[in-house]
């Protein structure tokens, strides 16, 4: 996803701006999204379930809480957010992705509020921020944590995903995934990828403790998946101390 950080990278903005025209496409340049979203969403809910002491059947269990969905390009998760009853706010460093993120918005009759620029200049405090695939596309990704840290409300709950920095998500994410045009070449930086210890000291610098890590695996039979497995691509969870 597009980067939003007190650094914007206009390289990274303008990568991923490019991609707005068919983001919505399951089979376009952001195919490898639309799969991981589900994965995603799994763990968010799992998450919020037990954070907030939700319950796990009920269709819109974030009714009157606030969300902040950071680098959320054309809405891929805000919107399903929206539909469990959020007030959702995504902001992107790419108008493009914020403009198609409006339109699809309004096509389906949702009350998003999206907005384009940094999330340092963004006002107020949410009860879930949500930062996925976003990390590795920041100039500084200490800032960049201590900034979500901030946009946290007394209680919430952050959420991050971002891929490990191993040589199996190399492989995998750089090697074959670009260089066969499942993902757009150029989309990644290897020398930007962090492990999970690395994210939960940045996260722990900012007052943060991770409350829950889960890996997303691929197999043959089943595609993406969540699992204990860390070493392709992870999410974690954080709670201030």
């Amino acid at each position: 996803m597009a980067e939003t950080s007190t650094s914007i990278r206009p390289n990274e903005a303008a990568h991923f701006g490019a991609m707005a025209a068919e983001w919505w496409d399951p089979k376009g340049s952001s195919a490898m999204l639309h799969k991981l979203n589900p994965v995603r969403l799994a763990f968010v809910r799992e998450c919020l379930d037990q954070h907030f002491s939700l319950d796990p059947r009920a269709l819109r269990p974030l009714e009157g809480r606030t969300v902040l969905d950071v680098g959320c390009g054309a809405g891929l998760l805000a919107e399903p957010l929206a539909r469990l009853g959020a007030h959702v706010t995504g902001i992107d460093a790419a108008p493009e992705l914020i403009e198609a993120a409006r339109t699809h918005a309004g096509q389906s009759v949702l009350a998003i509020r999206y907005v384009a620029g940094e999330v340092a200049a963004l006002d107020g405090q949410f009860d879930l921020v949500t930062a996925l695939e976003v990390i590795e596309h920041v100039a500084d990704p200490a800032a960049f944590v201590r900034t979500l840290a901030d946009r946290l409300a007394p209680g919430g709950l952050l959420v991050m995903s971002t891929p490990a920095r191993t040589a199996w998500s190399r492989l995998l994410t750089i090697t074959l995934a670009e260089g066969t045009g499942r993902i757009p070449r150029g989309t990644h930086d290897y020398d930007q990828f962090l492990s999970a210890e690395q994210l939960s000291a940045l996260l722990g610098a900012a007052g943060l403790t991770v409350t829950a890590t889960r890996g997303i695996a691929f197999s043959p039979a089943r595609g993406l998946q969540l699992s204990d497995d860390l070493s392709l691509n992870y999410l974690v969870a954080a709670a201030r101390d």
